[in-house]
């Protein structure tokens, strides 16, 4: 347990108390209330009914269906790659595209104007062996961003489940800990919660050794939802945010790992300012300071409760989103990035919990596309869309290797849909090079909105939390 030499954070410190209920209860109830079962009409989306996408949706299935069924292998504890061929055979539509001009733009040769889906699926197969990625040393990866690793020590608090450390703050900063956040400035709710925490922090006792200063607890955290968008990590993260050891993270989705702390908030904006990793920190001090409370004159009960409280955000772009190295470094020609945000999330915590949500990866394009898409959604432009995509990466892969062409920033931006977000078994390889399987859990959207309980239960194994039905029980 911390030393109780550090200032007392009770649960029912009426500083602090306003922002508990306020993000403990009212965001996810009105959460749920607005969306109801919509997992469970998303999964009754049924493609086929429009005859014009009929033929598209078979062949993107031929195209992706083992790579998402190899993805799921990694969950059955085997050790293969399953592949089921199927059963149908089609002829590929002879569909007059734009895809020859986008192709030119992004600099990828098209040789056909109809997808050959045998010739694909055949080109993909022959890559699926390809070479583990090369894991990048310890030390190449801390020299791209010295101060992150200079901020995080290299070990966490004992006793406290969540990645936790005390942190010494200097004087001139007592006043407003929190000024300049640039988290704050975009976010309204986030910025009441610093001010509340400010005026909280200025109370605390001094931390004996440091003059004049206080200190303050600081936490990564403790599990990282990755992805996939549209597959149900909005609903999850809002479920877990109603566990009473959960219920004090804040934002979901900071995207700091893949594109804030490198200046980035949408690419198509352009460089705008680096979020500094003192930012990103801000967003678990709710957080911290409660779990801070396990070192105060609490009952032991008490104390416990504090240190089994744990942190996590959901970036549903930390899986797949590695295109800030193409912007920041366009003098180089690496066919893949040599460091991606699993490098720099296991460096600093080796330790994390990391949560995977997949589904259907044609009803995943679909969904995405509708959630995209501003205006004159239709079949037809869906259809349209998936064609040039599906072509654009055969161009691709034909000339490239399979994980370059994932990766590939120009491909992505070329492509009119995201199809590469459904290529799950090249991310999950790659995050299995620095992560062990037993610390990714992956689940299927499917399996979460037939079996919710079930599928909850199991996030609950997964993080160690337990299971608030079975404690009714007990």
């Amino acid at each position: 347990m911390l030393g109780s030499k550090h200032g007392r954070a009770s649960r029912s410190d009426p500083r602090i108390s306003p922002i508990v209920e306020h993000y403990g209860k009212t965001p996810t109830r009105a959460y749920f209330h607005f969306h109801g079962n919509v997992f469970l009409r998303w999964s009754r989306v049924n493609l086929w009914t429009f005859s014009k996408v009929q033929a598209v949706v078979f062949l993107l299935s031929l195209t992706l269906s083992f790579l998402i069924m190899a993805s799921y292998v990694l969950t059955w504890g085997k050790k293969g790659l399953l592949l089921t061929p199927s059963p149908y055979h089609f002829k590929s539509p002879d569909i007059p595209t734009n895809t020859t001009a986008i192709a030119s733009a992004s600099g990828l040769p098209l040789k056909r104007t109809s997808v050959d889906m045998r010739l694909l699926t055949k080109m993909i197969r022959s890559k699926l062996e390809y070479p583990p990625r090369r894991v990048p040393d310890e030390k190449d990866i801390i020299g791209t961003d010295t101060h992150l690793f200079s901020a995080i020590p290299r070990h966490f608090l004992p006793g406290v489940k969540s990645p936790c450390w005390y942190e010494d703050f200097p004087v001139e900063k007592i006043r407003d800990p929190y000024g300049g956040n640039l988290f704050t400035v975009r976010s309204k709710n986030f910025k009441i919660v610093c001010d509340r925490l400010a005026s909280a922090f200025r109370q605390r006792p001094r931390r004996p050794g440091v003059d004049g200063g206080l200190s303050r607890l600081r936490c990564l955290p403790y599990f990282y939802i990755i992805g996939q968008p549209k597959c149900g990590t909005t609903d999850l993260f809002h479920r877990l945010l109603l566990h009473p050891d959960v219920k004090f993270n804040i934002m979901k989705e900071p995207h700091w790992w893949t594109r804030k702390r490198f200046g980035y908030i949408r690419f198509k904006d352009g460089f705008q300012e680096n979020f500094p990793v003192e930012d990103y920190l801000d967003l678990f001090d709710l957080a911290a300071y409660n779990i801070q409370g396990s070192s105060a004159g609490n009952s032991p009960g008490e104390r416990r409760r504090l240190a089994r409280l744990i942190t996590g955000e959901a970036s549903a772009s930390t899986m797949w989103d590695n295109q800030a190295w193409s912007y920041l470094h366009v003098d180089r020609e690496e066919a893949e990035p040599p460091f991606l945000a699993q490098d720099f999330i296991h460096t600093v915590q080796p330790d994390a919990k990391i949560i995977v949500m997949l589904r259907d990866p044609a009803e995943r394009l679909y969904s995405d596309y509708l959630y995209f898409k501003m205006a004159n959604k239709s079949a037809e432009d869906f259809h349209q869309k998936v064609v040039e995509s599906v072509q654009l990466f055969q161009s691709c892969v034909s000339e490239r290797s399979l994980r370059s062409c994932v990766y590939s920033t120009g491909l992505s931006n070329s492509m009119p849909v995201r199809l590469t977000l459904g290529m799950y078994i090249v991310f999950l390889l790659d995050w299995l090079t620095v992560f062990h399987r037993e610390q990714i859990l992956v689940l299927r959207l499917e399996d979460y909105a037939a079996n919710l309980q079930g599928t909850i239960e199991k996030v609950f194994d997964f993080l160690n939390v337990l299971c608030p039905s079975k404690q009714r029980r007990r």
